[in-house]
C-alpha cells in the first residue's frame, strides 16, 4: 500500500493508532514493534472514568466516529483499534460487521487488536489456549466467552494480580507481573499462551519467555504490531515468519533494554 505523499517519519505507512485515554504501554510498545518506516498519529478512545471496565469498552466503541475524527485528513494508511476488552463488550459477530462497515467507509484497513490475536492464534495452528488476565473478573469471563466464540478452547486462565489505590489497576501494572503469572501457568495441553490487554506491559516477558512450556506467547500489542505491519508492507498474505520473527524479538528485542522482565 503506497503513501500518495511521503511521510519523512513514515514512508512504508502511517497508522491511525486509537488507543484507550490513560493508557501508557500502546505507543512504548509500538515504537518498539513496528518495523522502521511505519510511523503513527494516535487518538483516544473517548470514555468516561467513573464507569466500570466493562462499561467503558462498551463506551469506547459508541464514540468511535469521534475518535476517529480526531485523526482528520492524516493520510492513514491502516487504523488500528489498540484494545481487547472492546471486542468482548460487543462481541465477535458485531466486531466482524463494524470492521466491515468502517473498511468500506475509510477505505483502508482496519484492525482490531482481538482480531489481529484470532489472526495471529490461526497462522500459529494454535486451538487449545491459556490465557494470562490481568482484567476483573467479569471482563475476563467475557475475554473467555469471546475467544470461545471464535473457535478457539480456553483451557486455562492465569490471573495477574492487581494493584489497589493505583491511577489504574492494569496501567500500573509492569512486565514483571505478566511474567510471574506466566511462570505460574501450567502449559499442559495447550497450543499457545496469549498475554491479554494492551495496557499491560508484556514485551520483558516475551523477551524472556517467547515461548513456555514449548508452546508460543504472543500478546495483544504484538499481535497487533505484527498486523499492522502486515497490512501495511505485505497485504496480500500475512507472513507466518514474520510472526514467529517478532515473537523471536527480531527487530525490538535489542531496544528494549535489560531490567524489564
Amino acid at each position: 500500500m503506497k503513501q500518495p505523499f511521503p511521510l519523512e517519519y513514515a514512508r512504508k505507512g502511517l497508522v491511525g493508532l486509537l488507543v484507550p485515554p490513560a493508557n501508557t504501554t500502546v505507543e512504548p510498545e509500538a515504537a518498539l514493534l513496528l518495523p522502521p518506516g511505519l510511523g503513527w498519529v494516535a487518538a483516544r478512545l473517548i470514555g468516561d472514568a467513573e464507569l466500570s471496565v466493562a462499561e467503558r469498552m462498551v463506551q469506547y466503541i459508541a464514540a468511535l466516529d469521534a475518535t476517529l475524527a480526531q485523526v482528520n485528513n492524516a493520510p492513514v494508511t491502516a487504523f488500528a483499534l489498540a484494545i481487547t476488552g472492546a471486542s468482548y463488550g460487543v462481541g465477535a459477530v458485531e466486531e466482524d460487521r463494524l470492521v466491515a462497515a468502517l473498511e468500506a467507509r475509510l477505505d483502508v484497513p482496519f484492525i482490531t487488536a482481538a482480531r489481529s490475536v484470532r489472526d495471529a492464534l490461526n497462522l500459529l495452528g494454535a486451538k487449545r489456549l491459556g490465557l494470562v488476565s490481568p482484567y476483573p473478573d467479569d471482563v475476563t469471563a467475557a475475554s473467555v466467552a469471546y475467544w470461545e466464540s471464535r473457535g478457539f478452547q480456553v483451557v486455562r486462565v492465569a490471573r495477574v494480580p492487581l494493584p489497589e489505590g493505583a491511577f489504574h489497576p492494569i496501567y500500573a501494572l509492569g512486565s514483571r507481573e505478566a511474567t510471574l503469572a506466566l511462570e505460574g501457568l501450567d502449559p499442559t495441553g495447550i497450543d499457545a499462551v496469549v498475554l491479554l490487554g494492551t495496557g499491560m506491559p508484556t514485551l520483558g516477558t516475551i523477551a524472556k519467555h517467547p515461548s513456555h512450556g514449548g508452546v508460543p506467547v504472543i500478546s495483544s500489542m504484538l499481535a497487533v504490531a505484527w498486523r499492522v505491519a502486515e497490512a501495511c508492507l505485505r497485504p496480500e498474505a500475512p507472513s507466518v515468519a514474520a510472526l514467529r520473527a517478532m515473537i523471536g524479538g527480531e527487530g525490538w528485542k535489542a531496544r528494549l533494554g535489560t531490567g524489564l522482565a
